[in-house]
């Protein structure tokens, strides 16, 4: 089955946000995340601001004009970190630009074809940050895919609803992250 990868920043998102936020409530309907209405309805409205970030860039995944996949994120700015780790990064992270990874989703019919993988790649390709992060959910199946992938955990966080996640970072090809 094809699959046409598309690259978005900004403006150009906007009208995907609607097939996104369905594959998002899709995606975490599933266990661990098990979320609902509510969650799914924050996700929505919070789609504009991420969109709005700098270094935004969102890859789609689609077929038969189906959006089965997709990937965001935005740059970190040197200086910052994710806001509710345990602790702080080594100095070599946390002083240079970073890709946050927000979202990779991928309908759970589709999993497996290497829709996932295609996304990341695309995403990350020419990035002009040194390093990707992202948090993970610990319990979720995508965890092991992410060590399988070359992420490694530098950090640990917990959702606002105490929900723990590992914060996660992988060397870009271009620059890769010497320290950490």
């Amino acid at each position: 089955m094809a699959v046409t990868f598309t690259a978005h920043t900004g403006p150009s998102a906007a009208p995907l946000f609607p097939a996104l936020t369905d594959l998002y409530a899709v995606v975490y309907a599933e266990p661990p995340y098990e979320e609902g209405p509510e969650q799914v309805a924050r996700f929505r409205d919070g789609l504009p601001d991420e969109a709005a970030r700098p270094g935004f860039t969102l890859v789609a995944a689609e077929h038969a004009s189906t959006l089965i996949g997709a990937a965001y994120g935005w740059t970190m700015p040197a200086g910052r970190w994710w806001g509710r780790a345990d602790q702080e990064p080594p100095d070599d992270l946390r002083d240079v630009d970073k890709f946050a990874v927000m979202e990779w989703l991928v309908h759970p019919t589709r999993r497996g074809e290497g829709v996932g993988a295609g996304l990341m790649r695309r995403l990350l390709a020419d990035r002009p940050e040194r390093v990707a992060t992202l948090a993970s959910n610990p319990l979720a199946p995508a965890r092991r895919m992410y060590a399988r992938a070359g992420w490694r955990p530098v950090a640990g966080s917990q959702m606002p609803d105490g929900t723990p996640m590992d914060l996660l970072i992988l060397g870009l090809p271009a620059a890769p992250i010497q320290g950490g």
